[in-house]
């Protein structure tokens, strides 16, 4: 799996900053007001965090395969 840079970079920033923060909100708003499904609704959201870290690991890793890396004669010598 390719991704472009920009569905790359706000996958990662909803990875790792806004579904974390949602869930985090809900979490906290939801035993103070009494809202309901606090537990499903953080699950759920971590879920999905956890699955487009997946989604942007594999592709990290595709991208990576197909660098080359540089040539290095100094060290063979």
């Amino acid at each position: 799996m390719k991704l472009s840079n920009r569905v790359y970079d706000v996958l990662k920033f909803l990875c790792t900053i806004l579904l974390p923060a949602c869930g985090t909100l809900y979490f906290a708003l939801a035993k103070i007001w009494n809202l309901p499904l606090a537990e499903e609704i953080v699950g759920t959201l971590s879920a999905i965090a956890v699955f487009i870290g997946a989604i942007i690991g594999i592709s990290s890793i595709n991208y990576n395969k197909e660098q080359k890396p540089p040539a290095d004669d100094e060290s063979e010598a």
